[in-house]
Formats: C-alpha cells, structure tokens, sequence
C-alpha cells in the first residue's frame, strides 16, 4: 500500500513525458489564479470598509468572523446547485476558502493603525481616497501580506478538495484517479507536485514580498 520511491520517481518521469501531470497543472494553476485573483480584491475591499465604516464593523464584521471558522468544502454542495458541475463551482469554493481570510487580515490591519498616523495624514492634507492609499493600506500592510498568505494556503487546500469531489481534471481529479486505479505511486507522486508548487509559491512570492516588507519598514 506504501509505493517504493523508485516506483514513485517512474510515475512521476512518465507523468511529464506524457504531459498528464503538466495539463493537470496548468488546469489547477488557472483556476487558483482566477479564484485567488478574485479573492484579493474581494477580501482587501471588504477589510477595509469593515475596518473603517463603524456599522459594517459591528454588523458584517461578525459575519465575517464566523465564516471563516466554516471549512471551505462545506461551499461546495452550494457551488454546485447554483453553478452545476463546472469550472465555476471550483473557483467559487476557491473563493470562499480564501476571501475571510484575506478580509480579516486586512480588517486587522486597518484597525491597528495608530491613530498619530492618521491625525498626521489629516494635518498634512490626506481626505478620502488619499488617506486610505498614503496612509491607511501602507501601515496595514504587513498584516495585509499575512492575510494574502493565509488566503492563498486555504485557497490551495480549497482548490484540491474541490477537484477531488468530482472530475475536473486537475490535480486533485489525478490524485483521485490514482485511489481509483489503486496506483498510490501515482497518488504519491502528485502529492510531491501539490506540495512543491506550494513550496514554489511561498519562496519566490510570499518570501520576497514579506521580506522585502520588513526592509521598507
């Protein structure tokens, strides 16, 4: 039931000579970026109006809260009675897995502000839309890229749950095939792909961009 690694390497050789695992990729990778896409400006709007508009605060905000303690799968019977069995059903529970997690980020972010920040913005002319891009969204943004972090991890773990439940191709619908074949090299292989583009993304985007942060501050 455990596969060698010699048999797992084979697999994972033949999966990309015979581009099965580079298709899947491809499919898997454009749906996170349309749904993770959507979810960044979804969720970086809604933070910070949560964050600075007192009645959404008390009334969204706690909505908010208690919907990102909802497992993102629990969308998809959602998704697919009001999208049908497609591509947006996928992207929708993608959506929903990452958004709360990017608004309460940003929401954090907004209400941690000091308050000498925005009373030296006002004195210094910033109203409205130029208070919120110089001053607001700059102090909130270390813990904005925390939240964009937390988004795409779930949004990730969202995108393979979805794929797995029915056949969309894509990575989750390959690992599935492999318990369907009882093929576990094949199910370990694209368990090494799913964790390796996890590992690309957070080096060359999360990393750079946090470290990069932190030298500004």
């Amino acid at each position: 039931m455990f596969p060698a690694p010699l048999s797992v390497l084979q697999t994972l050789v033949n999966g990309f000579m015979d581009r099965t695992f580079l298709i899947g990729i491809a499919i898997s990778m454009r749906r996170i970026t349309i749904g993770y896409g959507i979810s960044v400006i979804a969720g970086i709007l809604l933070g910070l109006l949560i964050g600075r508009v007192k009645l959404l605060d008390e009334t969204v905000g706690s909505l908010v809260l208690g919907l990102q303690t909802l497992p993102s799968i629990t969308w998809l019977p959602l998704a697919l009675l009001w999208f049908g069995l497609n591509e947006k059903a996928i992207i929708f529970v993608v959506i929903m897995g990452a958004v709360f997690s990017i608004t309460i980020g940003t929401y954090s972010g907004v209400k941690g502000v000091p308050p000498l920040y925005l009373k030296a913005g006002r004195n210094m002319g910033a109203q409205g839309y130029q208070l919120f891009l110089q001053v607001i969204i700059p102090a909130a943004l270390p813990s904005i890229v925390v939240g964009l972090k937390q988004g795409w991890s779930w949004a990730w773990r969202s995108l393979m749950a979805g794929e797995m439940i029915f056949a969309s191709l894509g990575l989750g619908f390959l690992l599935m095939m492999g318990r369907e074949l009882n093929d576990m090299s094949q199910v370990i292989a694209v368990m090494i792909i799913i964790i390796i583009i996890g590992l690309v993304v957070e080096k060359l985007i999360f990393a750079k961009l946090e470290s990069n942060l932190y030298e500004r501050w």
